[in-house]
């Protein structure tokens, strides 16, 4: 029975729960190393996985993402989600433009623009296009679509245990896992760890939190003790690197430097920041 339980972010409709816990589990051990805290045994760590419901259907034979572009960034969330990665990015990258005035209205030529600014970044140097529109697209079906939500909600709840102490959430997973911990206040976990998370951006994600029929975004998560938020300086999906102003003063942040891959999770849980709150929301103090 899992004491830690792993939510991934976007991106991931071509693997499945085995293949994260290869990556995610050995990175985590690493990270308590760090923190000369206790290792967890195999059966103490499991992996949430809910990227099937994002895989378009009848392409089981292929690994390859829909042939989508600029036209198909929708309006709204995904434009406006866009436009923010870019500022980031730019903020961030020397070789990104910046975007400008012109940018403020979302038209066909301001989205192209934007995807051709963030192909030239760093941080998604070695996404293509079309997955990188697919990933606009996950968010907004997790924040928008109720019978996704309720989907990924169910699998995060089939998971957690009596046994379980901490909900580790990467990308788009801190958002599952923060609202599920609000929704969920009997459950017995005790730390919460967040890491390249996008939950502090206004509107876009913050406004749009579903935590219980009685709660509302910023409300702290359930019972946890422990919220230790992680981000790298340039994480362009953790646009808000500093959650104490929506969520109270109570949240741990640490910036870290993950090298050219920011986002990367087996960067993220490698850390000494990591390994301490994972060891300590697993101790028995």
């Amino acid at each position: 029975m899992a004491r830690v339980v792993c939510v991934h972010g976007i991106g991931q409709q071509h693997v499945g729960e085995s293949q994260l816990y290869a990556a995610w589990r050995p990175a985590l051990a690493d990270g308590l190393t760090r923190a000369a805290a206790p290792p967890l045994a195999a059966t103490d760590v499991t992996c949430v996985f809910y990227g099937d419901l994002f895989r378009p259907p009848g392409r089981t034979l292929s690994v390859q993402d829909p042939p989508l572009d600029a036209s198909d960034v929708a309006e709204g969330l995904e434009s406006e989600l866009l436009l923010q990665w870019w500022a980031e990015a730019a903020r961030t990258d020397p070789a990104v433009l910046p975007p400008d005035a012109r940018t403020l209205a979302r038209t066909p030529r301001t989205v192209q623009r934007a995807l051709n600014a963030l192909s030239r970044s760093r941080f998604f140097a070695d996404v293509a296009l079309r997955s990188l529109v697919l990933d606009l697209k996950q968010v907004r079906a997790y924040l928008t679509d109720p019978a996704v939500r309720a989907e990924v909600q169910c699998r995060v709840a089939a998971a957690v245990t009596d046994d379980t102490r901490v909900v580790i959430g990467h990308s788009l997973g801190s958002v599952v896992a923060y609202e599920a911990l609000c929704a969920h206040p009997e459950w017995p976990a005790r730390a919460l760890l967040t890491l390249g998370s996008p939950l502090g951006i206004r509107h876009l994600v913050f406004d749009r939190l579903r935590v219980g029929e009685d709660g509302s975004p910023g409300d702290w998560p359930g019972r946890v003790e422990h919220w230790t938020n992680i981000a790298d300086a340039g994480d362009v999906v953790a646009l808000v690197k500093d959650l104490r102003p929506l969520f109270g003063d109570r949240v741990r942040g640490h910036l870290v430097h993950n090298g050219s891959r920011a986002h990367d999770v087996t960067r993220y849980l490698c850390t000494e920041e990591a390994g301490r709150a994972v060891g300590e929301g697993c101790g028995d103090g």
